[in-house]
């Protein structure tokens, strides 16, 4: 009997590192990953994933803007560049693991949905942006984009001027009955990549692509639930975490019950907010939504996780 989980993978298993950032760099991260998750299908489980896609829209945009001053292309607009990314890798990851499927004889396949997350319009980000996107700029340059294309601009450290954007808290996913028909395929679906699509409803029902970044950790704990998954794995650089991480009393956590978890979150000094913390907090939005239990672990160590022999289990009690 097959069980159903989501895994979110971190943009470690895509670039490894800052000297390993070409599309070639990341099929080979893609194919060591893809490793692991057909180790868990052989297991027994299906699989819907969502990934990270921060460096790659980076890139994207980068190219648009290059493209722009040199050449008098367009601009592409960031709710693009994210549906770009999540075609370009959901194909390498779908590739990635059709490849692994046939070395082993397992009869799967796996597709990629682009997919769009509805978030609300009024969502208290918009108001306040703060994830930084885009090349940087003089000051001049960003004052011009500010008042002619109403971006928000701030200045990044003296290192110049960025683009800021919200990232709001998804609400639904648009494309979930695809998934969910996908899933009872038989397929392996690679979902919410890079958090979704952002989209608004206007107030008349149509959508439109919004200027922001969702967190993919919180679409994928959104996606775990809407699904009702088993088991939500959130895949990131480290074996397991860690409360008063890089200090003297630094200790790794095999267990966290619900409640210690939104302590330590709550106390804000044990998780960073560019990192860990978001992965507790999707892992705590997963449990109150019902969910069986969250495992945060690296990729390389997922099926040692699921036996309980490394990572991090939170339960709503043990």
């Amino acid at each position: 009997m097959t069980k159903l989980a989501v895994v979110a993978i971190g943009g470690n298993a895509l670039i490894k590192d800052d000297k390993r950032v070409t599309v070639e760099d990341q099929q080979v991260a893609l194919r060591e990953t893809a490793v692991h998750l057909v180790d868990m299908i052989e297991a027994g489980w299906d699989l819907a994933i969502g990934h990270g896609n921060g460096p790659q829209v980076g890139f994207i945009l980068r190219r648009s803007e290059i493209a722009a001053k040199v050449e008098g292309m367009h601009e592409v607009p960031l709710d693009v560049c994210g549906a770009d990314s999540q075609g370009a890798i959901g194909y390498e990851l779908q590739q990635a693991l059709r490849n692994e499927f046939f070395k082993r004889g397992v009869n799967k396949k796996a597709c990629t949905v682009v997919t769009q997350v509805l978030v609300d319009k009024e969502d208290a980000a918009f108001k306040k942006p703060t994830k930084p996107i885009g090349s940087f700029m003089d000051e001049a340059e960003a004052k011009r984009r500010e008042k002619e294309m109403g971006w928000s601009v701030v200045e990044d450290a003296g290192r110049g001027w960025r683009r800021v954007v919200a990232s709001p808290m998804p609400k639904e996913i648009v494309e979930l009955d695809a998934v969910r028909a996908l899933l009872s395929a038989g397929q392996v679906v690679i979902t919410v990549g890079g958090g979704g699509i952002p989209v608004i409803d206007r107030g008349d029902g149509e959508l439109v692509g919004t200027a922001a970044v969702i967190d993919k950790d919180f679409a994928s704990s959104l996606l775990a639930s809407s699904i009702n998954a088993e088991i939500f794995i959130v895949a990131t650089a480290v074996e397991k975490v860690a409360i008063n991480f890089g200090k003297p009393d630094q200790r790794w956590l095999d267990k966290m019950t619900l409640a210690e978890a939104k302590a330590y979150l709550n106390e804000g000094k044990h998780f960073a907010k560019g990192s860990m913390a978001p992965k507790i907090q999707a892992a705590i939005m997963y449990l109150e939504n019902g969910g069986g239990a969250a495992i945060i672990t690296n990729p390389e160590n997922i099926g040692r996780a699921l036996k309980g022999e490394i990572g991090t289990w939170i339960v709503r009690q043990f």
